[in-house]
């Protein structure tokens, strides 16, 4: 049986629980108890979460868990001694230890993340990389494993983190089982962005929209204003006009969002060579794919594949 220490920060972000529910429907999978988790707080007793809720506590102390996991809270803030001394104590006595969302600062500031790779919620991820320079953040992660050191991005990440945990432990079986129950499609990969193009651009008109839908089935295409104007029935001067006024961008901004997004999906699930990928998501070559990448994610396309696979073998 896995003993899990599950520690709730000061005003901790409810959705964090989520993570909870993949280890006790795993118990529930595979018939016998593989999970035991202990809800911890600094004092013990009734923590109150951000919302006002409160769940009872078990304050930290000596006791020894194989995994320690580190819950967020809506906005980072730094712990007090006591918990940064548990937290950084707690890697000699842990196999692994991991944080949900924000409670990667917690581990920062005790020291475990430096010289790791590591990722958190994509809205605090530079302000994370600023105070702490020493970590190696990628911020467009959805959970890194880097050794005994887990970290996960923002609120529903933290179920993929825990479900990434039941597959290392008892295999993709049960992984799938208990994903397959929290009604998941599927596990989400820690490579996978945290980001949808289609998402952020957020058309509000079903003409935009569908000009959208278009251009993500066609990126082999040229994909002009033109094109793309037709599929949105408007003149090219309006829909220009539109698409600017409802998604904040041009319309070949857009496009190269869309292609640098399957792109990057195809370096990370599929072994194409990076011309192969290029062609097939409309980049004219492998240069323009390359700048592309360096302007959406700061890396080249190799270093994306790189890290995709460093994450698979772990």
């Amino acid at each position: 049986m896995i003993s899990i220490g599950f520690l709730l920060s000061p005003r901790f972000q409810m959705m964090a629980l989520a993570a909870l529910s993949a280890f006790e429907l795993a118990n529930q999978s595979a018939g016998e108890t593989l999970y035991d988790v202990t809800l911890l707080s600094e004092a013990g007793g009734s923590e109150k979460s951000s919302i006002g809720s409160r769940l009872e506590t078990v304050p930290i102390g000596n006791a020894a868990f194989d995994t320690l996991i580190v819950t967020g809270a809506l906005e980072p803030e730094p712990p007090s001694p006591a918990m940064r001394d548990f937290v950084r104590s707690a890697l000699g006595g842990c196999r692994r230890v991991a944080a949900i969302c924000t409670g990667a600062f917690v581990l920062a500031e005790a020291g475990l993340l430096d010289g790791h790779r590591a990722t958190t919620h994509w809205f605090y991820a530079r302000d994370l990389q600023k105070r702490f320079p020493r970590v190696k953040m990628e911020e467009d992660r959805i959970f890194i494993i880097d050794g005994p050191v887990w970290t996960s991005a923002g609120m529903s990440a933290g179920v993929d983190l825990a479900l990434g945990m039941i597959e290392k432990d008892f295999g993709a079986e049960l992984a799938r089982s208990t994903a397959r129950k929290l009604v998941l499609y599927h596990r989400r990969a820690g490579g996978q962005s945290q980001h949808s193009a289609l998402l952020e651009m957020d058309a509000k008109s079903d003409r935009i929209q569908n000009a959208l839908d278009y251009a993500k089935r066609n990126l082999r295409s040229d994909l002009s204003v033109e094109q793309l104007a037709e599929a949105a029935h408007l003149s090219p001067r309006q829909f220009s006009r539109a698409f600017r006024a409802e998604t904040g961008q041009s319309p070949a901004k857009a496009v190269e969002n869309l292609r640098v997004e399957a792109a990057r999906l195809m370096m990370e699930q599929t072994r194409h060579p990076i011309d192969v990928v290029a062609a097939e998501t409309g980049f004219a070559d492998r240069e323009r794919m390359r700048r592309a990448f360096l302007r959406a994610f700061g890396q080249p396309p190799q270093a994306i594949r790189r890290s995709a696979r460093e994450d698979a073998a772990v």
